[in-house]
């Protein structure tokens, strides 16, 4: 965990340099989606992309791969599990935040809060860890439906008895992920002219999530018109980090400045980041929560299993998000009115999973 911490103080210094002056670092483009190295000068190409489309690849980020591949290899032997042993990892109750969500139970596409919609069930299962007993909490907040989220968002996760390597590699990739989050955020701060530090008190007892999730080959099966393995939507948070494989039937992303959908390649020994909606309303529109979706494997594409990890970072529960006065140009009024963090997350989970 010290390596990790170091790791991102090391990010203030490099963000500051970047800030300074020669952080024109090259935005090695893949399919429209910049490759940015965060062992060089990266606030100001990393501003470009969050402007731009929202999402970039980070390389030089010092997560160690032995924590990545055991964490990887967990997440496949849990899927591999029988029916059985995964439901033990189940969900307690329907609106619970984490365990074990099986083939179909969820439809991201819900989560947009549109009610004439079609949204079809994902053709996916995921495994969802949430923060550990021991991660801040924070003061307990006076508002009740603050503290009915927090109660839900640092609600425990049900472990599959079965897989007792689970833990203990998921625990090592959350810490990772969270330190490279908060790397990741303090040079978004230097990126919007603000202290590096600017984000700090908003996300300081902030419930981040793990998700592990496996889309099956699906054989001879054809989804229904429409269905995805996992339907457009954005995140909700502050800021995601993927960790994907190369199968065919993969991540795609809603290209703001042209309308199409482009793929986001698995580029080796890279994370995948995008902003959420929260990163959106701090900054007025000015960054984008871009659309994306994982796509269904053309016929004939062949073995087309898919696996991926994804950590979303979120705000403090009781954090009120409201514009970051750097976003609002002379004479422009807010375009979003204050939220809190926590029921805004909420609200958006239990749209995507109720049926």
């Amino acid at each position: 965990m010290s390596d990790h911490a170091g790791h991102a103080g090391h990010a203030d210094h490099a963000g500051h340099a970047g800030h300074a002056g020669h952080a024109d670092q090259a935005d090695h483009a893949d399919h429209g989606i910049p490759t940015i190295d965060l062992d060089a000068p990266a606030a100001a190409a990393i501003g470009r992309a969050c402007a731009r489309v929202g999402f970039f690849q980070v390389v030089g980020h010092g997560v160690d791969d032995d924590v990545i591949d055991a964490a990887w290899t967990a997440c496949r032997r849990f899927f591999d599990l029988p029916l059985a042993d995964r439901l033990a990892a189940t969900q307690q109750h329907a609106d619970d935040a984490y365990g074990y969500l099986p083939m179909e139970a969820e439809a991201l596409e819900r989560s947009l809060g549109d009610e004439t919609a079609t949204a079809r069930s994902d053709l996916k299962q995921t495994f969802n860890v949430g923060p550990w007993p021991t991660h801040p909490r924070g003061s307990a907040s006076a508002d009740p439906a603050v503290r009915a989220v927090a109660d839900w968002a640092f609600g425990p996760t049900p472990w599959p008895p079965a897989l007792p390597e689970l833990e203990p590699a998921m625990r090592a990739y959350f810490e990772a992920m969270d330190a490279l989050a908060r790397r990741l955020l303090s040079l978004m701060a230097l990126a919007l002219d603000q202290p590096h530090d600017f984000f700090e008190p908003f996300v300081d007892h902030a419930p981040g999530a793990l998700r592990a999730l496996d889309y099956p080959d699906l054989g001879d099966r054809r989804p229904a018109p429409g269905q995805l393995r996992a339907g457009a939507h954005t995140d909700y948070g502050t800021l995601t980090i993927l960790r994907q494989d190369d199968a065919p039937g993969g991540l795609e992303v809603l290209d703001p400045t042209t309308g199409e959908w482009t793929p986001v390649p698995a580029t080796p020994g890279a994370f995948v980041v995008n902003l959420g909606d929260l990163m959106q309303r701090w900054t007025n529109d000015r960054w984008r929560s871009t659309l994306h979706r994982v796509v269904v494997p053309p016929a004939g594409s062949g073995p087309s299993r898919r696996q991926s990890m994804a950590f979303f970072h979120n705000a403090n529960v009781d954090a009120r998000i409201e514009v970051i006065p750097s976003c609002v140009e002379p004479g422009e009024a807010p375009r979003h009115e204050p939220v809190l963090a926590g029921p805004h997350l909420m609200g958006k989970f239990l749209r995507a999973t109720s049926s």
